[in-house]
């Protein structure tokens, strides 16, 4: 039988708006790499009447409940009191939880208060997950029927327990291995993509091919479901290599998370650094690239050039250059990415300048114009982009142009434009 899962997040702030609900993606992730099927996502606030009616309408239709939230030692922490009551189940003290929380508080350098002392109590019959990051213990039980499963609602906390408790408690309940494969595309957006491939993906049905949008790119998703790992990937290798040969050098990346992951990679292997100049994107580019561990052994530095005063004092573009075609143009560009080059002492540059709006500069550029420069040791490159008229996804456009000009050149598929 496939099983049905439910993840129902417990937070009135979630309802407010003040935090987004990121959990649930996390979850759903490790239950689709069981082959569990995800359903139904719920939100409930803090209110124990309401998580009573949220709770009963999972069980008539879900096999699986996972919750998150509401596990600390506070008055509106209620999930793991109102869970065990649906589910008939009383609540038991666990000492040795205790004295994990115990641990925790001494390697913070701070006492255990006694409210703490409640979340050791758990369902009668539960396996407890440890906590690595936090006091609240989740756990898994089996009652009337369904998996259950509680887990805290900090994301550090969550993350590190459905990796150490959660997953190896569900996987005695899963059936079959469920594989995906990420094909990450740049250059073409997900309508012309679908178009290309959509008798393709209209006549897979496991495994399966499914289009999804990104700002200012798509990827492409493979799945297959079966029996064991082995006979899922030999399943999706096929039409991930299928997808791969029609899209050329627009796919950057298979199962890797973004252009810059990409470039960083590449920039590492061949012992290679970078530099950036950026305008509109006011150092967008650097930190992408610094979020990433690493990323010191390629990226040398940038310059945030916003004004043409620092372009030109900073980055050394000519004076007439900016006079005769503006801040926003192609001759721009290519001297921003080679001065940062010549300055910084790079191996390779890029430089973005445009406009992103509200207002336009002073020879009335149309908002969304944009030009990204590439410098390599015997190359200058400059792409036009248009950004759109949306202030900040035009400069993650940008940026992302930027990283693909780089990955490019790197690859061996950069041509002069």
């Amino acid at each position: 039988m496939s099983h049905k899962a439910e993840i129902l997040a417990v937070g009135t702030e979630i309802l407010l708006g003040d935090i987004v609900n990121s959990d649930a993606a996390e979850v759903s992730r490790a239950l689709s790499s069981l082959g569990i099927d995800v359903c139904w996502h719920s939100v409930v606030g803090d209110n124990p009447e309401r998580l009573r009616e949220a709770v009963e309408i999972a069980k008539g239709r879900a096999d699986i409940l996972i919750t998150t939230g509401g596990l600390g030692p506070t008055y509106d922490d209620l999930t793991k009191e109102t869970l065990a009551s649906c589910f008939g189940l009383p609540l038991v003290f666990h000492p040795e939880e205790v004295e994990k929380i115990k641990a925790f508080f001494s390697s913070i350098g701070k006492e255990m208060t006694e409210n703490n002392l409640s979340q050791a109590w758990l369902p009668e019959g539960c396996t407890p997950f440890f906590n690595y990051n936090g006091t609240a213990p989740g756990c898994g039980f089996t009652a009337l029927g369904m998996q259950v499963a509680m887990l805290p609602g900090p994301p550090r906390e969550l993350r590190k327990m459905v990796e150490t408790g959660l997953i190896p408690w569900l996987k005695q309940f899963s059936e079959g291995v469920l594989i995906s494969h990420v094909i990450r595309v740049f250059g073409m957006g997900e309508s012309a993509v679908e178009a290309m491939l959509h008798d393709r993906m209209e006549a897979l049905t496991n495994p399966t091919l499914a289009p999804y949008a990104g700002t200012g790119e798509m990827r492409l998703r493979v799945s297959a479901k079966v029996a064991d790992e082995a006979a899922a990937e030999a399943l999706a290798a096929p039409v991930v290599r299928e997808v791969c040969e029609a899209l050329g050098d627009l796919v950057y990346a298979v199962d890797e998370p973004s252009l810059e992951a990409v470039c960083l990679r590449l920039l590492t292997e061949r012992g290679l650094t970078f530099a950036a100049a950026e305008s509109c994107t006011g150092g967008l580019i650097a930190k992408r690239i610094t979020d990433l561990p690493g990323a010191s052994a390629v990226f040398l530095g940038g310059v945030v050039s916003y004004t043409n005063t620092v372009k030109e004092r900073i980055l050394g573009v000519p004076s007439d250059v900016l006079e005769r075609f503006g801040a926003v143009s192609r001759e721009t560009a290519l001297a921003m990415a080679a001065g940062v080059r010549e300055r910084t002492g790079a191996d390779l540059a890029v430089s973005v300048t445009g406009i992103c709006g509200p207002g336009t500069d002073e020879r009335d550029t149309p908002v969304g114009t944009g030009f990204v420069g590439f410098a390599g040791p015997d190359l200058l490159v400059c792409r036009p982009i248009q950004m759109g008229a949306d202030r900040e996804r035009g400069r993650v456009v940008a940026a992302s142009h930027a990283f693909d000009l780089l990955r490019r050149w790197l690859t061996g598929t950069l041509r002069e434009t």
